[in-house]
This record gives structure tokens, sequence and C-alpha cells, in this order.
């Protein structure tokens, strides 16, 4: 089926015979408004071999011997981050939670993070666990990859959203000594995977309901810099007001600072010797 702001067509079987209440049907569908739909997984009938045709299908997630999650993290205008996660077998086996410490540090890998967690909390630690996320960031955590292994060198001094990931090792340390396997697998976002469009309506819910609680909310005594970032659309640009404790956007705002400043330097120097020469024409 496809769709356009004027039309929709619909292809099926040449032998396949479509009545006008079928037809009529099919244009309320595709003229309905309203937010994402809520893709419900049925293994039974016709339906079995395209859900297992899917990502998380081919990978034998829907066939997986344990507990399938999947996790979302939003993070919008204003800093405003929330996280969700959902039960793909038990659909009322849900939550979200408002992410705090905005003040600090406002990224998509926080919500992320703590959706990971949120996921894991609602996990017996006995049972096996497959999380599905869209966000490789978080599987390639570099605060993460120093706790693989062994050493001395694991810290989460200076770490990114430590009050965070400090809970996650925690989590996983307990499911690790209680013998359960924990998988995280990364699958593509606004694919129609039904677990992963649950977990991205729960974290945007998690904003944009008053009574969703906020969690992570503790400050740090780490130093917070604020500079205006430049957005450019149209051919115009507009600044967004950013805050962060140290890190590589701060180093470049700063690199991108000094070069502004001294391009404003040269102009006025520049400007300023032409305007004498043009006094003494």
């Amino acid at each position: 089926m496809a769709m356009g702001e004027d039309h929709a067509s619909c292809w099926v079987h040449k032998n396949l015979t479509v009545t006008t209440k079928q037809i009529q049907a099919l244009l309320t569908a595709a003229r309905a408004s309203g937010g994402m739909d809520e893709g419900q997984v049925r293994l039974k009938c016709i339906e079995h071999e395209y859900w297992l045709g899917t990502d998380i299908g081919r990978l034998g997630g829907y066939g997986f011997r344990g507990t399938v999650t999947a996790g979302d993290g939003s993070n919008q205008k204003g800093g405003k981050m929330g996280a969700g996660y959902v039960n793909l077998r038990k659909q009322r086996k849900r939550q979200q939670k408002k992410v705090g410490c905005k003040e600090e540090e406002s990224s998509s890998n926080r919500p992320e993070l703590a959706a990971f967690v949120l996921a894991l909390r609602g996990t017996p630690v006995t049972k096996p666990m497959l999380y599905l996320c869209n966000n490789q960031a978080l599987l390639k955590l570099k605060a993460v990859k120093k706790w693989v292994g062994e050493g001395g060198n694991a810290t989460l001094v200076g770490a990114p959203d430590a009050d965070i990931l400090l809970e996650a090792i925690e989590e996983i340390r307990k499911r690790t000594t209680a013998g359960a396997a924990t998988f995280l697998v990364k699958v593509k976002a606004h694919q129609g995977e039904p677990a992963n469009v649950e977990a991205d309506i729960q974290a945007d819910k998690a904003i944009s309901d008053k009574n969703v609680p906020t969690e992570w909310h503790d400050r740090t005594n780490r130093a917070v810099f604020t500079w205006q970032e430049p957005r450019w659309k149209g051919g115009t640009v507009s600044y967004e007001d950013r805050n962060s404790t140290w890190n590589s956007g701060v180093r470049k705002a700063m690199r991108r600072g000094s070069a502004e400043e001294e391009v404003r330097k040269h102009q006025d120097r520049v400007t300023g010797a032409w305007k004498q020469i043009s006094k003494q024409r």
C-alpha cells in the first residue's frame, strides 16, 4: 500500500476480489490521524511468516526463551528528557520516567541509558533478558567498555551519567551472579518493530504526562558550562542555549568562540584601515 497527500494506492493479487466495503475500510484507515501505530505481534496463521521475517524475527528474538524488552529515550527541546520501556510478551508491563539533571547536560545518551535501567528493574534477575534499543551509542558506551575484562582502571569518576550507569552496572552484576544472561541488540528505528515503537511511545509519554515522576535528578559538584549553539535553517542562523559539564561539545564551543573572536578582531582592523584609505581619497 502506498500513500500520498492526495491519494492512496493498494496492490493485491489479480485473482483477489475486493469489495466496496473493503475499499472503504482501507480509505478510512488511510485518512485516520493520530500518533504512531501500536504494533502487535501475532505469531499465528499468516502473520507468523511476516514477523519472523523482520530484523528481530530473523535474529530469533520472538522465540527467545526469556524476557524480551525494548527501551527508548527521548530528548526534546528545552532539555526535557524521558525514558520508557516495554515487555513485548506482557504489554501491560511498561514504565516511564522523566530523566532529571538537565542543568548539567541534556543528551540522547542519558535517557537511553535510563530506559535500559528501567528494563533491568522490571525483569527478574534470574530470567534471561533480551533488550532491544535503537541507539547504537548505548552499545558502544565508552564508560561501559572500561568495565569489561580484568584490571584496576574501572572507575566512574568523571564518567557522564555516572548516577544512571552505576545502577545499570549493579543490576547487571546481580543478574550475572544469578546466572542470567543479558543481551543487548540494536534495532532500526521507525521500521515498525512493535517493541521499539511501543518503547518510543512510552518515552514521549514520560515527557508529556505531568503525573510521571522524575528520577536521577541529583546534581553533582562538576562545573557547568553555558554557551549558545548556532543552528542554520533556510539560510538563516539562530542560537540555542546549551549547558553541559566538560566534554567534547564544550571543547568544540570554546574553539569556535575563539575563532569567531579572532575573525571579529581582524574584521575590525581591516574595516578601520579601509575607512582611513577611503578618507584619504
